[in-house]
């Protein structure tokens, strides 16, 4: 190649005019050069050359340092090859990130300060001709330029969970303020909270030409060091180091001097950079790999990425080796560029290309996430991971029993890193500058955690092992833990059991949860049928009850538990009573342990409830009140479950007796309901409830309503003794027998009246709510449940009554009955529980909704209506039909139901007909048109929401209600 000067970066070394230099190696030659001391420092030409500049760079490649150093080609190809030795702030080539979370900024801040030159005097005077003869150099230095330059590398390691893109973009703004602020002052740091935080978590690692005090290593200091750069040259009389030279041919001098022949190809130089990149990035991921915590944890994999660091070690040396040993041949002449592409050729033979490499660690990087992601449940539990560590528990003189999640396919032999080992010790390793003509390959296996069957059984230990460590968690004598043990037996994971220090099994499956149990009625008792555990294996069963409803803070501690004496399947309960609802669930007990529970279910069985009637003369509707009575009792006439008014409603008060006057618990105030839950007498005319500041004799009543059945209702006040105006409605929606729900909640305005679902009145405030603390009821009605709601507008109640579509036709108000009848969208029919006859009485319970049209309840024999008793709005139709025929009508005007208001139905059976009785008022009479023996099913339809059906048999001395007849 024609000779020709070489302007070139001088990276930290110590290049001064006159210099020889051999560009086929890039080293300087000290000692020798071609004129005396004296020459070279009399016959210098200096020129000042001051310049300043500042540059940020985000990318971390070779390319883009070398870039910032003006790094040519040939330089950059010694630097990969490891012939330069770097110095000062040019040791930030060397510098590359760890992590592949690593983000990364560098700020570049450099000044030019004097050019110095040789004289043509001093080219044509030379005093030591006999160098050229030597041939140890190809140029000499002719001209530096003197400066300093300065590297800051600010590095922010991004989480996992964060985005990485995002970082970059954050920590290049708050990198990029710097320059600014050392020009204008401190006041011109202007950050976000965000940004702070970012700035506290950033690492500096400075390199500089410049001599300070101490070098930054965070944001702040980097700061401070910016401030100081400009002025430190000035400040020590310097004029810095080289920061470029001039390098002019031997051969223009001396055709006797050495040459550089030939220079490597930019092509190869760039494979080259390409390969030197990918290997570090291996380098930076398995890096990332060793300092994930769960690699501590488990010693296999650990072992495994140390092997993989070793072997990508020796093949990276081994490379930078061969690097050496061709350069200077190529610019010598002595070998051709081939040579260097041979190199890059068995690099491509090799298990170290990037796609081996990136192969193998994305199977580990998902082998440490599927090991992540099966203890990321368990971080309460002990890893152990050394023998030391296990035999520790094992042996515990304080646990009888320990139950391992043993990870068993760790240890298996990798067939990659078998392969690359044989590589590396193989001749073609050690003689890497000699062509490879067999490419690297190894034996393909499929990985224990990608095999189908393998993760399934895998899933299913985890769950076992975790239901089985919460549900021992507080049992002492047994410990759980988490371990690596080979077992190619067991391929992935399984449950190893360990009593008093000894082996008892390595596939121990402890029970799970069961079935859902099945609860019947057999003889007027409760039976539940229990399934056996799915997995392990059940020696008896812990069943479980309770009487109100679950909820998140329901504890184990708050359900009654009878264990069952086997594993037999069926068992009898017992201390449940008729009609009360019941949830139920079931464990199954192993051998060791117990399963979590199965899913609860509501119960109410069909029992029968005994009253003994006092004398055979009571009249029809002593008897009727009787039976409602004792009825209504067990059953309730609430639209709500009485599940829902126990967990909602706070210091209930159950069946007051009337005249009532008691203290209301707690304080009164805005945004809180009152709830009174009752039947009107169907003998009565009107009760009256009243909600006082003070005694009822003296106090002031904040709230005064008085319904009058059917009729009106009236809301007043009294001061003292003093009543005040009264505001009417002359109608009311409670009529002589019917259910009420009654709420009272205190708004802004004033109290807000609801009735059966139906806002009532707005009554405004006119004393103060926070001073009532008296309630006092009075008049001709039944109240069940009384209570306070702390928050209306969050209650069950508040919510739905807010919907607008509380009690209406496509309401969900069944939602909290256990065994709900029937609905407007759900018809029932089904077989009568018992033979109907004289004495038997049939008793249904339900909601009628707002705004119906129209229901029926038909009493069937086989295909035919016995009797059809229709409630209409206006009026009330009685039928029955004979082969697909209504034989004739009775239609009576007037309807017994109010829109949203619970209702009562009895049927009572006598030997010419039924006797209807609507919430205790006799309604009408229907006489038998068939054989009272021949009716054997019934059938409700149409726009009733029906609860409870329940037959009541009178027998000589008792009646007995079984309750309910619908299960």
């Amino acid at each position: 190649m024609e000779p020709k000067i070489i302007e070139m970066a001088a990276l930290g070394r110590a290049l001064y005019p006159g210099m020889l230099y051999d560009c086929r190696n890039d080293a300087f030659i000290p000692g020798i050069t071609l004129w005396d001391k004296n020459a070279l420092r009399d016959d210098i030409d200096v020129h000042d050359q001051t310049k300043t500049f500042v540059k940020l760079a985000a990318s971390d490649s070779v390319t883009d340092k070398a870039n910032l150093l003006d790094v040519n080609a040939s330089l950059k190809a010694s630097f990969l090859g490891g012939l330069v030795e770097v110095g000062g702030s040019a040791k930030y080539l060397q510098d590359s990130k760890s992590s592949a979370r690593q983000c990364r900024i560098t700020m570049q801040y450099s000044q030019t300060t004097k050019f110095e030159q040789l004289t043509m005097k001093e080219l044509g005077n030379i005093a030591y001709p006999q160098v050229f003869e030597q041939k140890t150099a190809t140029h000499v230095v002719t001209a530096v330029l003197y400066g300093a330059s300065a590297f800051m590398v600010f590095d922010y390691t991004a989480s996992q969970n964060e985005n990485k893109q995002a970082a970059e973009g954050s920590l290049y703004a708050v990198v990029k303020k710097i320059p600014t602020i050392s020009i204008e002052g401190q006041a011109s740091l202007k950050m976000t909270a965000e940004e702070k935080n970012l700035a506290e978590n950033i690492n500096v690692t400075f390199y500089g030409d410049y001599e300070l005090e101490e070098n930054p290593t965070t944001y702040t200091e980097a700061l401070r060091a910016c401030k100081r750069l400009p002025s430190l040259l000035k400040e020590r009389n310097s004029k810095g180091v080289p920061l470029t030279v001039w390098l002019y041919p031997l051969t223009l001098l001396n055709t006797k001097a050495a040459k550089l022949v030939r220079e490597i190809t930019l092509s190869l130089v760039s494979k080259t950079e390409s390969v030197l990149e990918e290997l570090a990035e291996a380098d930076r991921k398995f890096n990332d790999l060793l300092k994930n915590p769960i690699t501590a944890s488990f010693p296999d994999v650990k072992k495994s990425l140390e092997q993989f660091k070793e072997l990508h070690s020796c093949y990276k040396i081994t490379l930078q080796k061969a690097l050496v040993n061709i350069l200077p041949g190529i610019r010598n002449g002595t070998l051709e560029n081939k040579a260097l592409g041979d190199i890059l050729s068995n690099h491509g033979m090799s298990p170290f290309t990037a796609t081996s490499m990136n192969k193998w660690l994305d199977s580990i990087t998902t082998e440490i996430n599927v090991l992540t992601s099966y203890t990321s449940s368990l971080k309460d539990i002990t890893f152990l991971s050394s023998e030391g560590l296990f035999n520790s528990i094992l042996f515990d003189p304080n646990a009888d029993s320990v139950v391992c999640l043993t990870f068993t396919s760790l240890n298996s032999e990798d067939p990659y890193l078998v392969a690359a080992q044989s590589f590396v010790n193989s001749p073609a390793m050690a003689n890497f500058g000699q062509k490879i003509t067999k490419a690297f390959s190894y034996p393909a296996a499929q990985p224990w955690f990608t095999s189908l069957e393998i993760s399934a059984r895998m899933r299913q230990n985890l769950s076992l092992f975790t239901n089985f460590c919460k549900i021992t968690k507080n049992e002492k004598r047994i410990k759980c833990v988490i371990a690596s043990i080979p077992d190619p037996s067991n391929p992935g994971t399984s449950i190893r059991l360990y009593q008093y220090g000894a082996l008892k099994t390595s596939k121990f499956l402890p029970v799970s949860k069961p079935a859902v149990p099945v609860l019947e009625t057999r003889d007027g008792k409760p039976f539940v049928t229990l399934s056996k555990s799915p997995t392990g294996e059940t020696v008896q069963y812990r069943v479980e009850y309770r009487n109100s409803q679950p909820t998140d803070t329901t504890t184990d501690a708050d359900w009654t538990v009878v264990t069952t004496p086997d594993a037999y399947t069926s068992f009898a309960l017992s201390g449940l009573k008729p009609i009360e609802q019941y949830w139920v669930r079931y464990r199954a007990v192993g051998i060791l342990g117990v399963s979590e529970p199965s899913d609860y279910v509501p119960f109410s069985f069909t029992g029968k409830a005994d009253f003994t009637l006092s004398q055979w003369n009571l009249s029809m509707p002593s008897l009727i009140n009787y039976l409602r009575t004792n009825i209504v009792t067990n059953m309730g006439l609430s639209r709500w479950s009485s599940s829902t008014i126990k967990s909602e409603i706070a210091n209930i008060i159950n069946n007051p007796s009337i005249p009532y006057t008691g203290p209301i618990t707690g304080d009164v105030k805005t945004g809180m309901a009152f709830y009174f839950q009752g039947t009107a007498l169907s003998t009565g005319k009107f009760f009256e409830t009243n909600l006082i500041a003070g005694t009822r004799e003296a106090g002031n009543v904040t709230l005064h309503m008085f319904v009058t059945f059917g009729e009106s209702m009236l809301f007043s006040t009294r001061r003292g003794q003093t009543w005040d105006n009264a505001e009417r409605l002359t109608w009311s929606p409670i009529t002589k027998g019917s259910a009420f729900d009654i709420f009272f909640w205190i708004n802004p305005e004033g109290w807000e009246v609801y009735i059966n679902g139906q806002k009532i009145y707005l009554f405004k405030h006119r004393l103060p709510v926070e001073k009532v603390n008296t309630v006092h009821i009075y008049g001709d009605t039944v109240i069940n449940v009384m209570g306070t709601i702390p928050n209306w507008s969050f209650s069950t109640f508040g919510k739905e009554l807010a919907s607008g579509t509380s009690r209406t036709v496509n309401s969900s108000i069944q939602s909290d009955v256990p065994y709900p009848v029937s609905n407007p969208k759900t018809a029932y029919t089904a077989k009568l529980p018992v033979p109907l006859r004289p004495g038997v009485a049939l008793f249904f319970q339900g909601v009628v909704p707002s705004g119906y049209d129209c229901f029926a309840i038909n009493l069937m024999a086989d295909n035919d209506i016995a009797f059809h008793f229709n409630p209409r709005k206006n009026a009330v139709v009685y039928d029955s039909c004979r082969n697909g025929t209504w034989e004739k009508s009775i239609e009576n005007p007037g309807g017994p139901f109010v829109n949203g208001g619970a209702c009562d139905i009895l049927y009572f059976i006598n030997s010419t007909g039924y006797e209807i009785i609507v919430n205790g008022l006799p309604l009408s009479t229907f006489s038998h048109r068939f054989p009272i023996e021949k009716v054997n099913n019934i059938k409700i339809i149409g726009d009733v929401f029906m609860n409870n059906f329940s037959v009541v048999e009178v027998g000589d001395v008792n009646m007995q209600i079984k309750l309910p007849a619908n299960i």
